[in-house]
C-alpha cells in the first residue's frame, strides 16, 4: 500500500541509494511501488526483490529498516506507516501501539486470511521473501548487530499484540525466520566440521610439509564461524523465548498451527540441536489441543521424525510418554487428525513392532468397518503391515505355487480368521475396501480361495471349518464386487467417480480374469459345496457360457431350498440376467415364467386345502403353503407378477388370521410382505401414466383394505406380527400421503391417504409399549441373553422408531404426537438419542412454532405425570423434578445461538407455559400457590434464549396471571415464580453477544473502536421492533386478562394406563441424574481476554471425549470457552515425568572434534524488554517449574 515519508526523512548514505528505496525510485517523497506491493503482486522474482533491498541496506540501513519495518506492519492489514522520525524516537511498544489506533477497523480480515486471486498466493511469497532473505543475507549483514536485532524486537513485540493481524502475521514471520536461521546454523556446523577437518588434517602433516599459514588461516575461519554459530544461536533462543513459548498456546488456533509445523520442521532439518524431549514436549502437549487443524500438524510433524528409523532412538521416551494419546487419536472426532494418527502408528508399528501392545493394535482393527473411507483404508494398511509383513518370499529360481500351494494360502486364511474374530460378519465388503488399495494382489487371487473350498487339505494341513468355509466365500464376493464394480461399497462414497484410463484397463483384466476362473469353479462348486447365496452374485459380474445349466440349477436350488437369503439371491440373479437389451432374454424369461407358473399354481392348490372348513391343519400342510409362500414373496421383491393376482389369495389368507386367530407366525408376515409388493407394483404400473382408471380404482380399494387389515394386526398377540405390520403401515402411509402428488403427479390425488386419529393413536401406543422399553424388559420377553441378540434387538426398535419418526416429519401424523417421543430424549438417549434429535431438528425447520409447543408439551406430560406419582407437595430437589429441568436445558440448548430465527418459536414456547403453570388453582384457596407453579422453574430454562425486548413482554404477560398478593409472597412455594420473574428480569444484555478476540479460531478481531457503531445498530433495531414485540401474544388469539378458573388435567395425546415400573422404580428413576450430575460444580466464569496468551487447550486428562465417547450430549453444548490450562506443577511433573528438561536454551552440538566452548553471549533480545508489565507475569508455567 503506498504511503508518504515523514517529512525530513534522509538516507544516511547519498548519491546511488540517495533517490532508491528497495531498487525502485522516489519522487517528490512518493515511492512509486512498496515492498509490500512487490510481494503482494508476486511478479517479480524473490531473489531479485530481496537483492534490491540488501542494495538499498548497504547503501543506507536506516532507510532499508524502515521500509522493512513498514513491509511486517502493511502485511499485517495496517493502514498506518512508520515514518522515519518515529523509527528513531520511539520504542518498539509505543510503535506497535501508534499503529494499533491507525489499524482499519472497516473489517476484520487482513492479507494472511483475504479471499481472492490477488491474495491466494501472498502467504506463500510472505514465508519465501523471509526465506530468501535470510539466506542472501546469511554470510554478512545477519552478523552486524543490527537488522536481526530490529526485526526480532519488531516481531516480539507484534506477537504479543492484541490485535489479532498483527499477533498472527507476526508469529508466521518470526516462525519462518527461525527456520531460515535453522538452516544457517545447520550449514555452519557443516563448515565448522569440513574446517576442522582440514585443520586437523594439515597439522598431522610432517614438520616439513606443514604449511603453518594455512593452519593459522584454518584456525582463524573456525573462530570465526564458532563466532556466527553463537550469534545464530543468540538469535535463535530470542525467537524461541520471545515468540514460540507464547504463542504456541495463542487463543487463535491458526497461530498454534503454525508454531507446531514449525516446531516439526527444525526437529526434522536440525535433529542434532533441536530433536530431544525439551522440544518434543512441546508438540506432545499440542496433541491435546481442542483444535482439529493444531492436533493435525503434531501428527504430521511427528509423522516426518518417525518416518526415519535413524531418529527412532531418540523418540524412545517420547513414544512411552505420548504413546498412548497417539492411540487415542484414532478415534478423534475429526477424521483427518484420526487418519493421520493411524498413518502415524503405522509408521511406529515400522519402525519398532515392540512399541504397540496387543491392546494398542486392536484398537487400530476395528477401524478397517469405518464408514469413513480414509480411515478405514488407513487401519487397513496398519492392519495389513502388521499381519502380512512377515510373509516368506517366493524364490524366484523355483517354479510359482498356484492355488492351495501359494503363498496366499495362509494369508488368506489369516484373513478369514481376523474376520470371524471381529465378529462382524456382515460387514465384509467394508473389510476388502479397507484392504484394497494395499494388499489387492492377495485379495485378487481368486484361483487360491477356489482351491480352498475345493481341493483337499494337504498332509499335515488343517481344514477350514463351515463356519471358516461361509466368511471366506463372503469375502470372494465381496473381492469380485469390488474389481468389477470399482468403486467402494454402500456408505463410504458420495458416488460413482469416473474411473481413469488406467483402472479401466485393470478392471477389464481383472474381469476377464474372473471371467476364466469362475465360468469353470462356480459349478463345482455348486454341485460339491452346500448352496451359499453369494454364489449366485458372482454370476452378475461376467459373461455366461453356460446358460442353461445356470438356469436348471436356479430352478433345482429355488425348488429345493427355503433360506431366505438364497431365494432372494436366486431372484436377483434372475432380474440381473432378464434385461431386454441381453441377447439372451427370452429365454431367462420363459424360465422364470415357467418357475413362477409352478410356484403360483401350487400356493393356490395348498391354500385352498389350508383353509378348508371344518378340517384342523396340520403342521406339514403349514409348512408347505409358508415354504412356497416364501419363495414367491422372494421373487416379488424383485419382479413384477401382477398379472397371478396374489393380492385376492393374500387377503383371503391374512382375514382366515384374524378371524381363527390361529394362523402360523410366519405364514401371517411372509403374507404382509407379499401383499405389500402387490401393491408397491401396482403402484410402480399405475404412476407410470398408461393404466386404465380401473386400475387405480383397484389399486384405491387394495391399499385402504391392507391398511386396514394391517391396523387389525396390531392388535395382535404375537410380537413379530405386530412389528410387520406395523413397519409396513409406516411404509404405506409414508408412500401414499400427500407426498404422492408432487413432482406434476396430480393424477394421483385420489390415492391420496390420511390415517385417521384413531390409527395414529395405534401407532404412537405401539410405539411406546415396544420400543421405549428396559432392556432387561426386553431380553425377559424375547429370552436372549447373548450381546449379539441384544445389539440385534436394539437395531429392531430403531428401525421401529425411525419409521414412525418419519410420519411426524412429513406430517404424515400430527405434530404433537411427536412429544410423547421427545420426553424420552434423555432416558433413552444411549439408545435413541440421534434419533430423536434429528426428529426434532427437522420439525423445526417445518415449523418452528409447532415443533415449540411439541416440546413444552412434552415437559408439561412428564410434570403431571410426576404429580400423579410424588403428589402436589412434592420436593423440587427431587431427581424426578431435577430430571425434567435438565431435559428443559437440553431442549433450550437445541434452539442454538441465533436468537431471531427462533424468535417468536422461543415466545410461544414461554405463552404456553404460563398458562400451563396458572391454569389449575389450588384446592386450598387464593392464598396457596397454583398446582402447576413449580413448572416456572422448568420454563426458566428457557429464558436466555428471549431476546431482550421479549423478556419484557413476556414478564407484562406473566403478570397478567399475577394478583398483588403473588407478587408480595416471598415463601418457597413460591421461589418458581420468583425465580423465573428474575430470569425475566435480569440479564437485560444476555442477548447481546460479545466476542473477543481469540474466542473462535476464524472469528475476527473486536476493537475498542468498533463497539459503538455496533451497539447503535443494535439500538435501533430494538426500536424498530419493539413495537412488534407482542405480535406473538396475538398469533393465534386476542388474550385476554385470564381468570384461574378449574380446567381439565392435561393428558397424553394417547389414553393409555401409566407404565408400571419394576418394584424397586419409581418415577424418580425414570429422569433420574448421578449425584456426580447433581453435585457438578458451575463452570467457572469466563475470564476477559484482554491478555492473548493464556492458555486454552491443556485440559486435565478426563477433559478430552472422542467422538464415540459415552458423554451424555456433548454435542448439544453451545460452545463455551474455557481457560483449561493444566493449573498445577503436579500435573506438568506427571507429564514429563522421566524426561530430561534442564534447560530451554537452544544449544547447538558441538563438532566432532570440537573442544570446550565459551558460554553464549548475553541474551540481547530479551522479550521482557519489549513486552507489557502483565504479559511479563505469564511465563510459561512448565518453564518456571523446569528451570526451578
Amino acid at each position: 500500500m503506498p504511503g508518504k515519508k515523514a517529512p525530513g526523512d534522509k538516507g544516511k548514505g547519498g548519491g546511488k541509494g540517495a533517490g532508491r528505496l528497495n531498487g525502485h525510485h522516489q519522487e517528490n517523497g512518493m515511492e512509486n511501488i512498496m515492498l509490500f506491493e512487490v510481494v503482494k503482486l508476486g511478479k517479480s522474482a524473490m531473489q531479485s526483490v530481496v537483492d534490491d533491498w540488501i542494495e538499498s541496506y548497504k547503501h543506507d540501513r536506516d532507510i532499508a529498516l524502515l521500509d522493512l519495518i513498514n513491509f511486517f506492519i502493511q502485511c499485517s492489514g495496517c493502514k498506518g506507516v512508520v515514518s522515519s522520525e518515529m523509527f528513531r524516537h520511539m520504542q518498539n511498544s509505543e510503535i506497535i501501539r501508534k499503529m494499533t489506533e491507525e489499524f482499519d477497523e472497516d473489517s476484520g480480515d487482513y492479507p494472511l486470511t483475504m479471499a481472492g486471486p490477488q491474495w491466494k498466493k501472498f502467504k506463500t511469497s510472505f514465508c519465501e521473501f523471509i526465506t530468501v532473505l535470510v539466506r542472501q543475507c546469511q554470510y554478512s549483514i545477519i552478523y552486524d548487530e543490527y537488522m536481526m536485532d530490529t526485526v526480532i524486537s519488531l516481531l516480539t513485540g507484534l506477537s504479543d499484540s492484541q490485535v489479532r493481524a498483527f499477533r498472527h502475521t507476526s508469529t508466521l514471520a518470526a516462525m519462518k525466520l527461525m527456520t531460515a536461521l535453522v538452516n544457517v546454523a545447520l550449514n555452519l556446523s557443516i563448515n565448522m566440521d569440513n574446517t576442522q577437518r582440514q585443520y586437523e588434517a594439515e597439522r598431522n602433516k610432517m614438520i616439513g610439509k606443514r604449511a603453518n599459514d594455512r593452519l593459522e588461516l584454518l584456525l582463524q575461519k573456525r573462530k570465526e564461524l564458532q563466532e556466527n554459530q553463537d550469534e545464530i544461536e543468540n538469535m535463535m533462543n530470542a525467537i524461541f523465548k520471545g515468540v514460540f513459548v507464547h504463542r504456541y498456546r495463542d487463543a487463535i488456533a491458526e497461530i498454534r498451527a503454525i508454531c507446531i509445523e514449525e516446531i516439526g520442521v527444525w526437529m526434522k532439518m536440525y535433529s542434532d540441536a533441536f530433536l530431544n524431549d525439551s522440544y518434543l514436549k512441546y508438540v506432545g502437549w499440542t496433541m491435546h489441543d481442542k483444535q482439529g487443524e493444531v492436533r493435525l500438524k503434531c501428527l504430521t510433524a511427528l509423522q516426518g521424525l518417525y518416518y526415519n528409523r535413524e531418529l527412532n532412538a531418540k523418540l524412545e521416551l517420547f513414544t512411552s510418554r505420548f504413546k498412548d494419546r497417539i492411540v487415542s487419536m484414532t478415534l478423534d472426532k475429526e477424521y483427518d487428525v484420526a487418519v493421520q494418527a493411524i498413518k502415524l502408528l503405522t509408521l511406529v508399528l515400522h519402525s519398532s513392532e515392540e512399541v504397540l501392545t496387543a491392546e494398542d493394535c486392536e484398537s487400530v482393527y476395528h477401524l478397517v468397518y469405518s464408514a469413513h473411507r480414509p480411515v478405514a483404508v488407513a487401519a487397513g494398511e496398519f492392519l495389513f503391515k502388521k499381519l502380512f509383513s512377515h510373509r516368506d518370499m517366493e524364490d524366484d529360481s523355483m517354479p510359482k505355487r498356484r492355488g492351495r500351494q501359494s503363498l496366499n494360502a495362509n494369508l488368506i486364511k489369516t484373513t478369514v480368521f481376523f474376520f470371524l474374530e471381529s465378529e462382524l460378519h456382515e460387514h465384509a465388503a467394508y473389510l476388502v475396501d479397507s484392504m484394497w488399495d494395499c494388499a489387492a494382489d492377495l485379495l485378487k487371487d481368486w484361483e487360491c480361495m477356489i482351491s480352498l473350498l475345493l481341493d483337499e487339505p494337504l498332509p499335515g494341513e488343517e481344514a477350514l471349518t463351515d463356519r471358516q468355509e461361509t466368511a471366506l466365500i463372503e469375502i470372494m464376493l465381496c473381492t469380485v464386487r469390488q474389481a468389477a464394480e470399482c468403486h467402494p461399497p454402500v456408505g463410504r462414497g458420495t458416488g460413482k467417480r469416473v474411473l481413469t484410463a488406467k483402472e479401466k484397463k485393470t478392471q477389464l483384466d481383472d474381469r476377464t480374469r474372473m471371467t476364466e476362473l469362475f465360468v469353470v469353479g462356480l459349478p463345482l462348486l455348486l454341485d460339491n459345496r452346500r448352496c451359499h447365496a453369494s454364489f449366485f452374485y458372482i454370476y452378475i459380474y461376467f459373461i455366461l457360457f453356460h446358460l442353461e445349466s445356470l438356469l436348471r440349477q436356479i430352478k433345482e436350488i429355488v425348488e429345493k431350498h427355503t433360506d431366505t437369503d438364497v431365494l432372494e439371491a436366486c431372484s436377483k440373479t434372475c432380474h440381473a440376467l432378464c434385461n431386454e437389451e441381453f441377447t439372451i432374454f427370452n429365454r431367462v424369461d420363459i424360465a422364470r415364467s415357467q418357475l413362477l407358473d409352478e410356484l403360483v399354481d401350487k400356493f393356490n392348490r395348498l391354500l385352498e386345502d389350508f383353509l378348508q372348513e371344518g378340517e384342523e391343519p396340520d403342521e406339514d400342510d403349514a409348512y408347505q403353503v409358508l415354504s412356497t409362500l416364501k419363495r414367491i414373496t422372494a421373487f416379488h421383491n424383485a419382479h413384477d407378477l401382477s398379472k397371478w393376482d396374489l393380492f385376492t389369495s393374500n387377503y383371503k389368507l391374512l382375514n382366515t388370521g384374524i378371524e381363527n386367530g390361529d394362523m402360523p407366525e410366519q405364514i401371517v408376515i411372509h403374507a404382509l410382505q407379499c401383499t405389500h409388493y402387490v401393491i408397491l407394483w401396482h403402484l410402480a404400473k399405475v404412476s407410470e401414466g398408461s393404466s386404465k382408471k380401473e386400475d387405480m380404482v383397484t389399486l384405491r380399494k387394495q391399499m385402504r383394505a391392507f391398511c386396514l387389515m394391517c391396523q387389525r394386526y396390531l392388535a395382535s398377540v404375537n410380537t413379530a406380527v405386530k412389528e410387520q405390520a406395523f413397519t409396513i403401515l409406516c411404509d404405506l402411509l409414508l408412500i401414499f400421503s400427500h407426498q404422492i402428488i408432487s413432482g406434476g403427479r396430480e393424477v394421483l390425488e385420489p390415492l391420496v391417504y390420511m390415517p385417521e386419529a384413531s390409527l395414529q393413536s395405534e401407532l404412537l401406543s405401539f410405539i411406546l409399549d415396544h420400543v421405549f422399553i428396559d432392556q432387561d424388559e426386553d431380553n425377559s420377553s424375547t429370552g436372549l441373553d447373548d450381546e449379539a441378540g441384544k445389539i440385534e434387538a436394539l437395531h429392531k426398535r430403531r428401525n421401529l422408531l425411525a419409521a414412525y419418526c418419519k410420519l411426524i416429519i412429513f406430517n404424515v401424523v400430527e405434530m404433537k404426537t411427536g412429544a410423547d417421543i421427545f420426553k424420552q430424549y434423555m432416558r433413552y438417549y444411549n439408545d435413541y438419542g440421534d434419533i430423536i434429535k434429528e426428529t426434532m431438528s427437522k420439525t423445526r425447520q417445518i415449523d418452528k412454532i409447532q415443533c415449540a409447543k411439541t416440546l413444552i408439551l412434552s415437559l408439561q406430560q412428564l410434570f403431571n405425570e410426576m404429580l400423579s406419582e410424588l403428589g402436589p407437595g412434592f420436593d423440587r430437589s427431587s431427581s424426578a423434578f431435577c430430571g425434567i429441568k435438565e431435559l428443559a436445558r437440553r431442549f433450550s440448548l437445541t434452539f442454538g445461538l441465533d436468537q431471531l430465527k427462533t424468535r417468536e418459536a422461543i415466545a410461544m414456547l414461554h405463552k404456553d407455559g404460563i398458562e400451563f403453570a396458572f391454569k389449575e388453582p389450588n384446592p386450598q384457596g387464593e392464598g396457596h400457590p397454583p398446582v402447576n407453579l413449580a413448572f416456572l422453574d422448568i420454563l426458566s430454562e428457557f429464558s436466555s434464549k428471549l431476546m431482550r425486548q421479549d423478556k419484557r413482554t413476556v414478564h407484562m404477560y406473566l403478570e397478567r396471571f399475577m394478583t398483588f398478593q403473588m407478587a408480595l409472597q416471598r415463601e418457597d412455594c413460591w421461589l418458581p415464580l420468583i425465580s423465573y420473574r428474575n430470569s425475566l428480569q435480569a440479564g437485560g444484555d444476555d442477548d447481546t453477544m460479545s466476542v473477543v478476540s481469540g474466542i473462535s479460531s476464524r472469528g475476527s478481531t473486536v476493537r475498542s473502536k468498533k463497539a459503538k457503531p455496533v451497539a447503535g445498530k443494535r439500538k435501533l433495531s430494538e426500536e424498530e421492533s419493539s413495537g412488534g414485540s407482542e405480535v406473538w401474544l396475538n398469533r393465534e388469539q386476542a388474550l385476554q386478562t385470564p381468570v384461574m378458573m378449574p380446567s381439565p388435567h392435561l393428558t397424553s395425546t394417547v389414553m393409555r394406563e401409566p407404565k408400571r415400573l419394576r418394584p424397586d422404580d419409581n418415577y424418580m428413576g425414570v429422569y433420574s441424574m448421578t449425584p456426580e450430575q447433581q453435585q457438578q460444580p458451575p463452570l467457572p466464569q469466563q475470564q476477559p481476554s484482554g491478555l492473548n496468551t493464556v492458555s486454552t487447550f491443556f485440559p486435565p486428562s478426563n477433559y478430552f471425549f472422542s467422538r464415540r465417547g459415552s458423554g451424555l450430549m456433548e454435542d448439544d453444548e453451545e460452545p463455551i470457552v474455557e481457560d483449561v490450562m493444566m493449573s498445577s506443577e503436579g500435573r506438568i511433573e506427571d507429564l514429563n515425568e522421566g524426561m530430561d528438561f534442564d534447560t530451554m536454551d537452544i544449544d547447538l552440538p558441538a563438532s566432532k572434534n570440537r573442544r570446550e566452548r565459551s558460554e553464549l553471549k548475553p541474551d540481547f533480545f530479551d522479550p521482557a524488554s519489549i513486552m507489557d508489565e502483565s504479559v511479563r507475569t505469564t511465563h510459561f508455567l512448565g518453564y518456571d517449574a523446569f528451570q526451578r
